[in-house]
Parts: structure tokens; sequence; C-alpha cells
């Protein structure tokens, strides 16, 4: 059987990345993939895979044409939050799928928000026609179950994806602190310099060196940098391209200051203690969920915990989590892995389904 995997793949996202190597590794083995990517090159190097330009119409058609399955690959797809075009986009290649025959898999989703009527109309709709539903969390479960659409409900894939060493990483002096920081709407230039001065506080209190880890670099980067201009002690900027070394990094560092929603889970997965700032319902729900502390930017979150307006605030609960927080249990960490993998279940039984 081959697959059309397709998702925000290619665009040099490390959380999407690690979705896509989540799903290559839980893809069943009678299952050949083909990747829509934004950098098919890479992609095809990178995991040893084929893969077709995801922009180009004519290429996305001949690789359904060769198919049997088209799979959504994990993640926040369906969402007008960032653009009213994503909706279309994914959704449009799915009801392509479904019209051609080909079984469709929507999997580990995260649903949403859905702004628009007609995004959430497109979504239930596409959804309805679906083989196979799985979502990694309970508001997109509890959004299903509105609509009358069966779904599975499970963690992350990326909580389930293999780690690998990090070259050089154990030669940095310790204790290591990571922070994973992204642009946003609501990270205005003030809060970025009041986040700035406190990591700067933090630092000088904590003896501790700073990882600054851009998960995409050509949103990312800028921040890390400017972060980077003024820390007072031993920092480094860590870009790295493969997933697994993405999370294995995480597996050196004693603790997280996360806005990406990946660098959380890969933190918590490996055992380290996360501090969370959401931008994005789904952070805040992955906070609830894993009962992590944190701010909320957004207004319309910011009722519990919002970010404080002074950077000794944000410095001294810095402290407090660094000195008292404690990472999730072993067996914590173990029960959302195995509960991860059930997105591979969902794809087993799919292949066999509809095996030739």
């Amino acid at each position: 059987m081959r697959a059309v995997l397709c998702g925000y793949y290619g665009m040099g996202n490390g959380g999407d990345e690690a979705l896509l190597a989540s799903l290559l590794q839980m893809l069943p083995a009678q299952v050949t993939p083909i990747v829509l990517s934004g950098n098919p090159v890479e992609t095809a190097q990178r995991y040893g895979v084929e893969a077709v330009p995801r922009k180009s119409l004519q290429a996305v058609w001949r690789a359904m044409r060769r198919s049997q399955l088209f799979i959504w690959g994990g993640g926040s797809l369906m969402q007008d939050a960032s653009s009213a075009l994503n909706p279309l986009y994914y959704g449009g290649l799915m009801k392509l799928a479904q019209w051609q025959g080909l079984k469709t898999v929507a999997w580990a989703q995260g649903i949403g928000p859905l702004n628009r009527a007609t995004s959430r109309w497109l979504t239930r709709w596409v959804l309805r026609h679906c083989d196979a539903v799985s979502v990694r969390d309970a508001g997109s479960a509890k959004l299903l179950a509105e609509w009358n659409i069966d779904c599975w409900l499970a963690p992350d894939p990326v909580w389930a994806l293999e780690a690998a060493a990090v070259p050089g990483l154990w030669d940095l002096p310790a204790p290591r602190v990571a922070v994973a920081l992204r642009p946003a709407r609501d990270l205005t230039p003030e809060r970025l310099e009041i986040l700035t001065q406190a990591l700067a506080s933090f630092q000088k209190a904590t003896q501790t060196c700073i990882l600054l880890v851009p998960f995409q670099p050509v949103k990312d980067h800028a921040i890390a940098a400017q972060i980077a201009a003024r820390l007072p002690g031993p920092h480094r900027i860590f870009q790295l391209e493969q997933p697994a070394q993405l999370k294995g990094l995480f597996r050196g560092v004693e603790m997280t200051i996360g806005m990406r929603f990946h660098a959380l889970i890969m933190s918590a997965a490996e055992g380290c203690r996360c501090f969370a700032i959401s931008y994005d319902p789904k952070v805040s729900q992955l906070m609830q969920a894993l009962a992590l502390p944190g701010w909320h930017l957004s207004p319309t979150e910011a009722e519990e915990n919002p970010m404080p307006q002074a950077a000794h605030q944000l410095t001294r609960q810095w402290l407090e989590a660094f000195a008292n927080d404690q990472p999730l249990l072993s067996e914590q960490i173990q029960s959302l892995t195995d509960r991860a993998f059930m997105h591979q279940v969902l794809l087993n039984q799919t292949a066999e389904r509809f095996s030739p």
C-alpha cells in the first residue's frame, strides 16, 4: 500500500518534523509513504522516503493516483487562528482524496481554533467522511463528540518518538536550562524585553547554562539571538534539524521555559521540569493536562495566571520552579508514552482493514 502523508512538513518547524518522524516510526511495514513537503529534497534525504512538493497540485494529484491511503499526519492542521487558508488547504486535500476513493485518516489531530463558520463546516464535513480519526487532546475529542464523529483520544505521538544523543551537549556546564520561545501576537516587544531581563537575572542567581532552542529558526532565531546577546553567563543556541536529536537535547536539561508546544512535550517526556508560556489554546490545554506551572499571554485566557508585568516577578517564579518543582514521575511518562502508541494501533488496524 502507498500512503500520502500530509502535514506542515518541510517547512523548518521542529515540532512538525517530530510529528513526521513519529508517523514514519509508527507507520505499518506494508505501507510505503509519499510525503507532501515544502522542501521535498531535504525531506527525502532526511527520512529516506519519497517526497513531492506540497504546493504542486499536479504532483499531489499524481501521488494520490498512485496511493490507497491519505493521512493527515498530526498537528493543528484544521485551525484558522494563524490563517483562514489552513482549513481550505488541508480540508481541500482531504476532500480531494476522498473523492478519488482513497481511504482517509485524520491522525493525531488537534482541532481548532476554528473562528469562522466556514472553517467549522469544512472541518466537520471532511472528518465525517474519514475512515479513521485520532486526536491528541480532550478539547478536540469533546468537539468531535458534539459533532457525533467517533475518534480515538491519545497523547501526542511525539511522546513516543525515539530520542537521540546531541553531540557536544554534555561538554556544556551544568546545570542547564532550555528556553524555547517563538513570535506571537501577544508576545509584544515590551513583554520580550521583560522576559530577557528576567532570564538574565535568573541566570545570575542560578549559575545555569542557558540553551536557546529555536524550533522554527526562520521565525524563532531572531528572538534567541536577541536574548543571547543579553545573557551574562554561558549559553548556546541549539539549531537542530534531526527531530530525534531535538528531543534528545532535553535529556540533558534541568528545566525548560517554553512557548513551543512540542518543546514542552519533549521536555516532559525526557524527565525535565517545564514552565510554560501559553500563546495558544493547545499550550493551555497541555498545561492543564500535565499540571504545568506557567503563564498565559492571550487576554482571553489571562484571567488565570497572566504573565507578570515586572521582570523580578518572572525571575522569582522561575527560581521557585527551579528549586521546588518536580518533573513528571517515570510512571506518568511511561503511561503517556504507552498511550501515544494508540495512534500506531489505529494505523495498523486501518492498514489491515483496507489492504488489497
